[in-house]
Order: structure tokens, then sequence, then C-alpha cells
């Protein structure tokens, strides 16, 4: 069973990897340049620090519009954040429940807990950006093909508009954008965030801390998987040998 369960896994991600491509090259006319990530490739694994400086963009920059309702606190953990620093994260926002009256009483969040919505509702979400929804980030860098380098595009790619455009009331200018008018304003300048490690917060940087950080919270389990899908190529070369020497030895009489 534990080997049909590694057969499975490989199968997954080999279907993964082609998908990838498939959707890559249906995408869109719009090249995005390849960036250095560290979870590319079959032996790529999250760059933790890259991602706890994502978390801290996210943290800083992103969550007063955008929501991760798939991500919980506990998740943390996968990018080496101690589960004492997740308990004060946590509790920092608070939640409804229903407490043994059957009202409604406000809690401080558990790791468990979901991360905080900055709006109730997409209608507010809507009406405090000028009728432009924006999107809940849990699964945005699997979301389209070539996800991590157009989202490090997108974030990188606001610019004053060639020479003869108009741009409309209320949009920006961005060239990674299709169509390159976008509604949301540019989220990322110089110096934004105060990097725990030190780090300079540079737009380039903290667009691809950030990247790293969305790579990881789409998919948790990456390394995991790799580290599967290695042990059952492994598995299957050693089983091909082995298979190979019987074959030998059962047909030796025979020839």
């Amino acid at each position: 069973m534990r080997i049909l369960r590694l057969a499975k896994a490989a199968v997954a991600a080999a279907t993964i990897a082609v998908s990838a491509s498939s959707a890559h090259a249906a995408g869109s006319g719009i090249h995005y340049e390849s960036q250095d990530w560290s979870f590319s490739g079959i032996f790529g694994t999250i760059d933790h620090a890259a991602a706890q400086r994502g978390y801290q963009v996210y943290r800083s920059v992103c969550a007063g519009c955008h929501s991760m309702n798939l991500v919980s606190f506990r998740n943390l953990e996968g990018i080496g954040i101690p589960e004492h620093t997740i308990k004060v994260l946590a509790s920092e926002a608070e939640i409804a429940t229903i407490n043994g009256d059957g009202e409604t009483v406000m809690r401080p969040r558990l790791p468990s807990d979901r991360f905080p919505a900055p709006f109730a509702n997409p209608q507010a979400a809507r009406a405090s950006n000028n009728g432009a929804l924006p999107p809940d980030l849990s699964l945005i860098a699997k979301a389209r093909a070539n996800g991590p380098n157009y989202l490090y595009a997108l974030l990188t790619g606001y610019h004053e508009p060639p020479a003869g455009m108009t741009v409309s009331e209320g949009m920006y200018y961005n060239a990674a954008f299709e169509g390159h008018q976008i509604a949301m304003a540019p989220p990322l300048s110089e110096g934004a965030v105060e990097f725990s490690d030190g780090t300079k917060a540079t737009v380039e940087q903290m667009a691809h801390d950030i990247t790293t950080f969305l790579m990881y919270a789409a998919e948790p389990h990456m390394d995991e998987r790799k580290r599967t899908g290695l042990k059952v190529v492994l598995f299957l070369f050693v089983l091909t040998i082995l298979l190979y020497f019987v074959k030998k030895k059962v047909w030796a009489d025979l020839h």
C-alpha cells in the first residue's frame, strides 16, 4: 500500500508539471522574465527566510485589501516561524464566535484560525476600492500559468505610460498586466517594510519575498511532495535493476 501511495504521488506530480507547461503555452502574449526562485525544479524548496519576509510584506502592505481565507496562522510553522510567535500573531486579531448562551462575542484568534479578512463581504471590498474586488491571495501563485514570474512582474511593473497612451481615471499603468491598465495602486515602495532580519526592502526584494510566501501558501506541501517524488523515482530505479537480475536468474537455465 505504501508503494502504491508513493507511485500515485509521483503520477500526480508529473500531471501537475505537464498541466503547468500546457497552461503556460496557452497563456497571455506578455513575456514574464524568469526569476531565480528557490522552489524551481525538482530539487527546489521554499526559502524560509524569504517566505518569512514575504509574510511581513503581506501583513504590512497587502492584508489591508487582500484576504487569504484558506490560510491558517498555524501554517506559518511551515516557513520556520516559532509556535509561540504564531500564537502572538494570531491573538492580535479577533474573531466572532458563539458563547454558551448563544450570544456572539469576540475572542482573540488561535493558531488554528484563518487569517482575518480585511472586509466583511465582497460588497464592502468593492465600495472601498472604487468598484474593484481585490482577489483572495491564498492560491494566487497557482491560479495561472507561470504564476510566480507573473506576480513578480506585476508587482514591479508599474511605470509611467508610454507616449501616446491615455490611462483611464482611477487606473494605473502596469507593463505586466493584460491591457496595461490596473485598478490596484502600486502596492510596494522603497522601504515600505522594515524586515526583521535587516534585509534592505527594495521593491524588487519585497516582490520576490511576497511571491515566495504566496507560493508556499498555495502549495504548503510542495517540499514534502518533491521529496516523496524523488523517493519514488529512486525506488523504481532500484526495482528495475532488481527485476532485471531476477529475470536473468529465472531464465538462465532456458538459454
